[in-house]
């Protein structure tokens, strides 16, 4: 057989499975182990701060609902006819993580430079056993290996993506230990989520009106004001910082004077806010335009029948 024939085949399956993932049908537990090692193999070379091509479109938090998902994609266009960027935090409160966080991953796998997938809060052990992607993994697989798995390939995840050079995009904010793009380069992020630490921050911290440092509500990362902002900014010759990991009622929020944006991508969030969603077009010659969208029309949704614990959300 030739390599090429390999290849061919390779993304064959690669295709149906994708397919099959956009009916909402979870792979079988070996097609997922199986899936992880090459999605490793290609994360494994990728940066702290990931670079990035202009056209791209940057999406914000999914957590696990799917159907929303696939309302993105048909709005956004598919992969990998548009290049996307998601800034993290794929699984947890809604009911599909696992279909969720597999059409990524097997996404990144078939198109890996027309997809980059960032790590979120979320994509940690720790928060994914109390938020419902340990347990959507013990319903559906009967063990906990496939939530194993995914965790273990999560400590890989780039943390940050640049693109062009000028738009700063990752899950969380700034923290006190970073001054310059090259000192989040130098830093290991193979490991799980630290509790407190540059690492811990850039998934954790948020914008504040306030100036300066401030302790977070969250209890992990920082707040941080505007004149943070700018100076990171200026230092690294910034235009922009895009973020997520906080609920936008307009799916997208302006901060700091535009130095700042922060992008929400799951309409009508734990299927109670009522808010809209939205992504983020960056075209060829770096102009953006954003896109809001709202919740994909469901049948058959399960009821909430426990209400996940409110931490900030």
């Amino acid at each position: 057989m030739s390599l090429d024939s390999v290849a061919s085949n390779t993304h064959g399956n690669l295709d149906e499975q994708i397919n099959q993932l956009m009916q909402c049908k979870p792979l079988s537990e070996q097609e997922v182990r199986m899936l992880c090692e090459k999605a490793k193999e290609i994360l494994m070379d990728e940066s702290n701060v990931q670079p990035v091509k202009s056209p791209v479109t940057i999406c914000g938090d999914i957590h696990g609902q799917f159907h929303d998902l696939a309302e993105l994609f048909r709005i956004g266009g598919k992969c990998p006819d548009t290049n996307y960027l998601f800034m993290g935090d794929y699984v947890d409160r809604g009911y599909y993580s696992v279909e969720t966080v597999t059409l990524l991953v097997a996404l990144k796998v078939r198109y890996p430079q027309r997809i980059t997938i960032l790590r979120g809060n979320h994509e940690s052990r720790q928060i994914t056993q109390v938020y419902g992607f340990y347990d959507e993994c013990l319903r559906k697989y009967g063990n906990a290996n496939v939530w194993k798995i995914f965790t273990d390939l999560f400590d890989y995840f780039p943390l940050t993506a640049l693109v062009e050079s000028e738009i700063f995009c990752l899950h969380g904010g700034l923290s006190p230990s970073i001054e310059t793009l090259d000192n989040i380069r130098n830093f290991d992020r193979v490991q799980e989520v630290p509790h407190e630490g540059p690492m811990c921050d850039l998934l954790w911290s948020d914008p504040d009106d306030r100036c300066g440092w401030g302790i977070s509500p969250r209890g992990a990362g920082y707040t941080f004001g505007q004149d943070i902002s700018e100076q990171f900014n200026h230092t690294n010759n910034l235009k922009l910082i895009a973020r997520a990991h906080q609920l936008v009622m307009e799916g997208y929020n302006w901060g700091h004077e535009q130095k700042v944006v922060t992008i929400f991508s799951a309409p009508n969030y734990c299927y109670r806010c009522g808010n809209m969603a939205s992504i983020l077009e960056v075209d060829d010659c770096k102009g953006h335009t954003f896109i809001q969208f709202e919740p994909a029309p469901r049948r058959g949704e399960p009821d909430v029948t426990r209400r996940t614990p409110d931490y900030f959300l």
